[in-house]
């Protein structure tokens, strides 16, 4: 198993702690997560490192997240939904520069501190779905797709659809990672241009891994969650 099919398997994504109340459950899930590790540190001397990272993106990620879910929906010819009016911000850090920086903070990090690891690019929904339609419209164009040109489809742009926000759907993530800069010389490698290529080419090339991770109970995962909010596109 490859180091970034293992981080998305086993490693997840922490939602950084920060003085703002957030809104959805799964962030209020990783603070307390985050407590009961300083917990442990402070009452009995577990040497622990806490690291919160910014929105992941790479190889092997789970199809139901936003950037392999628009990849693979817009190569299916399917629409590509977009929260709101897709101003939510999220900054999105590749997924190599991430393990590293885990790795760093494992083998350096100071028992008991919290490393924040980002890679300084923030991006609205809107605009990133608009640049992953302009890579495949570069590399897999879809007049070389016969379902597709058959449809008359000039741009994968055109599948974009508005629909309605999902509850609890926090504005803006930011990272501020300049301590593990700092303190440990971490930098993030992949600018995000390049890393978004790197991983629509993989997913390009990797159909058989896409196909097994999307079928069974997933597919039906999917139309369960996913089909209903298609067709409340916002007005």
């Amino acid at each position: 198993m490859q180091e970034a099919e293992r981080f998305f398997l086993l490693i997840g994504q922490i939602i950084p702690i920060g003085t703002r109340r957030f809104e959805h459950g799964i962030c209020t899930d990783d603070i307390g997560l985050n407590e009961i590790v300083r917990a442990y540190y402070h009452t009995y001397g577990l040497p622990t490192v806490i690291t919160n990272c910014s929105n992941n993106y790479g190889p092997y990620q789970f199809p139901e997240k936003l950037i392999p879910l628009m990849i693979m929906n817009a190569l299916s010819g399917k629409s590509l939904p977009v929260y709101g009016d897709g101003s939510n911000v999220r900054d999105w850090i590749y997924v190599d520069d991430h393990c590293k920086a885990v790795k760093l903070a494992f083998e350096k990090g100071k028992p008991g501190e919290v490393y924040a690891i980002g890679a300084s690019n923030e991006q609205k929904n809107l605009n990133l779905i608009n640049q992953i339609c302009s890579i495949l419209d570069d590399v897999a164009p879809p007049v070389e797709i016969p379902e597709l040109r058959e449809r008359g489809l000039n741009s994968y742009r055109d599948l974009i659809r508005c629909v309605t926000d999902r509850p609890g759907h926090d504005h803006r993530y930011a990272i501020d990672s300049a301590k593990i800069k700092r303190e440990l010389g971490w930098q993030p490698e992949v600018g995000f241009e390049a890393g978004l290529r790197l991983t629509i080419e993989w997913y390009l090339s990797n159909p058989k891994w896409v196909d097994q991770a999307s079928g069974g109970s997933y597919g039906e995962w999917i139309e369960k969650n996913y089909a209903w909010r298609a067709g409340k596109e916002s007005k």
